[in-house]
């Protein structure tokens, strides 16, 4: 998708202005590109693309990256960070290289954000002679193996093709002087931990090692510490409106039943009439009923999950990019990396399980000063996790009643008269004269203006929603053991969960064919089960993890929807056995 530059590329490297020289604007900190001392080379890169400043992390992480320091960033969606990172890796790349093995590696998630970057390593390294070569699954691997073989300088991959052609022998890492881990707790998330770990120790033990990644849980800083040498650490947010300014994300709260969700989206999707808006939900399933249920409502909604062929993600970009779909409605794992330049919304279909998850979902809009807007549908019992989720976003969620029949009845009619005034200034209207002469007549002006209004108030799909939605409020949940998130819990057997599940009534065991030997924990179990099969974790019972295999007790009437979701998922990067437990449940 196009990038803030409004070229198909990863985040843009700065802001633009049109009020100075390239090079000579000065920001808050008083640095420009030039300051940074880069090659002219790549300066005259980023003139050309129209970028002068510097953000703060790149300000930050550029000078010790050049001079070869190690860095563990935490840097949200939007500031900046694949410039951060590439035009350094840019600058120590030697002037007289002649080798064809790879100096430098970026490792990512997916194969668009695999794409985006080595767009951007391509723009800004193209007056140096940069070779660039994504790898990534979904391409034919002869014609990566072709590029690989002509010669490179940079490699930008996603972990488990990049390991496919280490084994192969096909990609050579004993020359890399630097590797990047870009959305690093993403690719733990998807259990590439083994694969980069393996990777890593092909390289030279002198590398340059940086680490990029949104959030920083535990298992990502045991990584770091493993990889990393004395590494500077920088921690920089998205950038935050000043005192006094409306802030450029505006974030509202729709308290709606579960029933009533499909309902109440196209309602508030009406009155806001977005340009183009991501659509985020737990399932592969609920994306898919979704997607049909907006398309049956006369929205051009379009799906984007895990269990999709590349085929068919790379014809849902292509529609995209075309302008003949609006609406992407996906799963936070198959929406990584995209950067949609038009994005103006981004609604959460479900209050997400991690306030992290929040905090990178809508860092898609409001970026280069534009306005966007962040929108949450939360079921009565959700107020802890809203809370939460305001406390690490920093910024307020207003909860607001959905709008009614007659707020969208309203909104309709200023569409329609937005569209009839934009023709009568702008469109030539003389060849419809005979036909409002011929009905006056007959009629009033007036009876015949109120006939076409009707009549292209109907065309726009100015038809009136009637459906009832109740009006409802967010409620304590009397189970909530008080912790965020509804107490996501990691169970281990505990003789108490036995027999129900973790909120109340009958359970099924399932068994699940991966264990210790796979490196499974609870939390992979729970982490699989709620991001897949929608369930929450206090309703997951007792954990048993053996060698080869695990037991998880579910509740009942969610079983088969658990099976179907594990078997078309991944656990730790692997596909697993699931089916009742044979021994009990």
């Amino acid at each position: 998708m196009s990038s803030e530059a409004g070229q198909g590329g990863a985040e843009a490297p700065g802001s633009p202005t049109t009020e100075a020289a390239p090079g000579a604007a000065q920001d808050e900190g008083g640095n420009t590109f030039a300051d940074l001392r880069l090659r002219p080379e790549l300066l005259a890169a980023l003139t050309g693309l129209g970028y002068e400043e510097p953000t703060p992390i790149q300000r930050e992480a550029i000078p010790p990256l050049i001079e070869g320091r190690d860095l563990q960033g935490q840097a949200a969606t939007g500031t900046g960070k694949t410039a951060a990172y590439a035009l350094p890796l840019l600058e120590r790349l030697p002037a007289d290289r002649r080798g064809t093995e790879p100096l430098a590696l970026v490792l990512v998630p997916t194969r668009e954000l695999a794409i985006q970057v080595s767009e951007a390593l391509y723009r800004y390294g193209r007056a140096l002679g940069a070779r660039v070569v994504p790898v990534y699954g979904g391409q034919p691997i002869g014609r990566q193996l072709r590029a690989l073989d002509d010669g490179v300088d940079v490699v930008v991959a996603t972990p488990g093709r990049a390991l496919d052609h280490v084994q192969r022998s096909t990609l050579r890492l004993g020359a890399v002087a630097t590797v990047v881990l870009d959305e690093a707790d993403e690719m733990l998330d998807m259990g590439f931990a083994e694969d980069l770990e393996a990777i890593l120790d092909e390289t030279p033990e002198s590398r340059q090692t940086v680490l990029f990644s949104a959030t920083m849980p535990r298992r990502l800083d045991a990584l770091a510490r493993r990889y990393l040498r004395d590494p500077m650490r920088i921690q920089v947010a998205r950038e935050r409106p000043a005192s006094g300014q409306a802030p450029r994300v505006r974030q509202t709260a729709y308290v709606v039943p579960r029933a009533s969700k499909p309902a109440a989206l196209g309602r508030v999707l009406d009155v806001e009439a977005p340009t183009a808006a991501i659509v985020f939900c737990r399932t592969r399933d609920e994306v898919d009923q979704l997607t049909e249920t907006l398309n049956g409502r006369g929205y051009r909604a379009e799906p984007l999950h895990g269990g999709m062929s590349q085929e068919q993600r790379d014809r849902v970009m292509g529609r995209l990019r075309a302008g003949t779909a609006d609406l992407l409605v996906a799963t936070d794992v198959a929406a990584r990396g995209l950067d949609i330049g038009q994005l103006t919304h981004v609604v959460n279909y479900d209050v997400p399980s991690a306030p992290e998850t929040y905090v990178h979902r809508i860092g898609r809009v409001g970026r280069a000063g534009r306005e966007g807007v962040a929108i949450t549908l939360v079921e009565p019992r959700g107020h802890r996790m809203l809370k939460t989720i305001e406390r690490t976003a920093g910024a307020p969620i207003r909860v607001e009643k959905l709008p009614t029949v007659a707020d969208l009845r309203a909104r309709r009619l200023e569409l329609t008269r937005a569209a009839l005034r934009e023709s009568l200034l702008e469109d030539d209207l003389e060849h419809f004269r005979v036909v409002v002469e011929t009905l006056t007549d007959e009629f009033d002006v007036m009876e015949v203006a109120l006939a076409a209004v009707k009549l292209a108030h109907e065309a726009g799909g100015g038809t009136d929603d009637d459906e009832d939605i109740p009006d409802v409020a967010l409620r304590p949940d009397p189970r909530d053991p008080g912790r965020p998130g509804g107490g996501r819990d990691d169970r281990r057997g505990r003789g108490d969960d036995r027999g129900r599940g973790g909120a109340g009534g009958p359970v099924t065991r399932l068994f699940v064919g991966l264990g210790r030997e796979a490196g499974i924990r609870p939390g992979d179990l729970v982490g699989a089960i709620t991001g897949e099969a929608g369930l929450r974790g206090r309703e997951i019972g007792a954990i048993e993890i053996a060698q080869r295999f695990s037991v998880v007790e579910v509740p009942a009437p969610a079983a088969d929807q658990v099976i179907a979701a594990l078997r078309q998922a991944t656990i730790k990067g692997r596909r697993a056995v699931v089916r009742r437990d044979r021994a009990g449940g």
